[in-house]
């Protein structure tokens, strides 16, 4: 008995590190159930002026659909800091650019010149006076190209029409898009990380930061400071080149969660994976979305939480978007659809069509632009700029050894000893 109890504990503890190696892991299905819990979070406000899922319940300090995005941003972190500490610099923005720009860049194309045109006809009768003026298609693409929100809506289209436009007072077509500018500043963080050697040396620099962002958000907490919302006069906002307006409380509490994922990465052999830790962080995050305190408790039991889930996953779901992921397509596209949804009247047929229809419609455009853009711009990964290689000669196409035998040897009886022919 004494011997079978010493060999259970000599067994050495599972990490991170050790559960979580190559790509067999649940993240992939982690991130397309936060895609598809966006969808049904937006299916309150889009289709019938409610408020989003989940606002009451939790007490107004966040809904179902930012939890998700919550989570995004912790898997991020995760995913992306260890991709910016094996790769130089300009490979690792290379690698960003062409994840997120070219199925931004199709989305906001198709949203300005397929989609906005058949709402114009049905809502105006008519494309004229569609293609001019300050807010039309041309001005959405090339205000929202590089991830900054500048334009949420073309003309006046969906103003009126839709339940979102009339409480917002305004067109918009995809307010998803938010989320892109606050992930492209992470992004900009952790290469900072990387070609500082803080991610490879100097690692307690992220906890640091971490413990800094904590504090904030406790203060924040502390004194009353609401996220939700439009920016408060404490924080205002701030314009960035290329990026627009962001909300400096919004760029730490999202950093936050970054970096949180970040600290799990660096040190993801000492981070102990145990189920029991796992279900208590599980168990602390809903109570403190029911009854207070999600971003003080709630936060870094998410961070946890997510981790031990993602290397937990059921091997059965351990496959989903690994060959082929469509979170990212859900999530830019369901707002587009919800909204025409709604412009069409479809929402009277109850909430769960809806949102069925929802996600019928968001899956299709997800997988046509996985398909179509995303990963053929991701075979360009290993793209390198400089001169053309000189192409080898195939072996089997080589003479043999037995040709260029009599050349050499007249060659050589040509040759005076010392000296060189010509």
């Amino acid at each position: 008995m004494w011997h079978r109890s010493k060999a259970r504990h000599s067994l050495p503890r599972a990490t991170l590190g050790q559960l979580y190696s190559g790509r067999d892991n649940g993240i992939g299905a982690i991130r397309l159930g936060l895609a598809v819990v966006v969808v049904f979070t937006h299916g309150t406000s889009l289709g019938f002026g409610w408020e989003d899922l989940g606002e009451s319940l939790f007490r107004n300090q966040t809904n179902t659909g930012t939890l998700a995005v919550f989570g995004f941003f912790v898997l991020s972190g995760l995913l992306i800091t260890r991709s910016a500490a094996r790769t130089s610099l300009p490979r690792f923005v290379w690698h960003r650019m062409l994840r997120i720009l070219p199925g931004l860049w199709v989305c906001l194309l198709v949203t300005a010149f397929v989609v906005a045109p058949l709402v114009a006809l049905r809502e105006w009768g008519t494309l004229h006076g569609f293609w001019s003026g300050p807010n039309g298609p041309l001005q959405y693409v090339t205000g929202n190209w590089f991830t900054g929100v500048r334009h949420y809506g073309i003309h006046d289209l969906l103003g009126a029409s839709t339940p979102w436009g009339r409480q917002a007072g305004g067109s918009v077509f995809d307010g998803a898009l938010w989320s892109l500018v606050y992930e492209v500043i992470c992004y900009a963080l952790a290469g900072t990380l990387a070609v500082t050697a803080v991610l490879r040396r100097r690692r307690w620099v992220v906890v640091c930061l971490v413990a800094v962002l904590y504090g904030v958000v406790v203060v924040d907490q502390i004194q009353g400071r609401p996220l939700l919302g439009p920016p408060t006069p404490y924080y205002g906002s701030v314009h960035l080149p290329l990026l627009g307006a962001v909300s400096p409380q919004w760029v730490m509490y999202l950093g936050l969660l970054f970096l949180g994922g970040a600290v799990l990465e660096l040190y993801r052999d000492r981070v102990v994976i145990h189920d029991g830790l796992g279900f208590a962080c599980l168990a602390a995050l809903a109570g403190s979305l029911l009854f207070g305190g999600f971003f003080v408790i709630g936060f870094p039991a998410l961070v946890y939480a997510l981790a031990w889930a993602g290397v937990r996953m059921p091997p059965a779901l351990r496959g989903i978007g690994r060959r082929n992921d469509y979170s990212y397509g859900v999530y830019i596209y369901g707002f587009i659809g919800q909204q025409v949804f709604a412009s069409l009247g479809w929402s009277r047929w109850g909430y769960l069509p809806y949102i069925a229809m929802s996600l019928a419609a968001a899956f299709a455009a997800a997988a046509l632009s996985w398909h179509l853009v995303e990963r053929r711009a991701l075979a360009w990964k290993d793209w390198t700029p400089g001169p053309r290689k000189a192409v080898p000669v195939p072996p089997s196409v080589r003479l043999p050894l037995q040709v260029y035998e009599p050349a050499r040897r007249r060659r050589e009886e040509a040759t005076p000893v010392g000296g060189r022919t010509g």
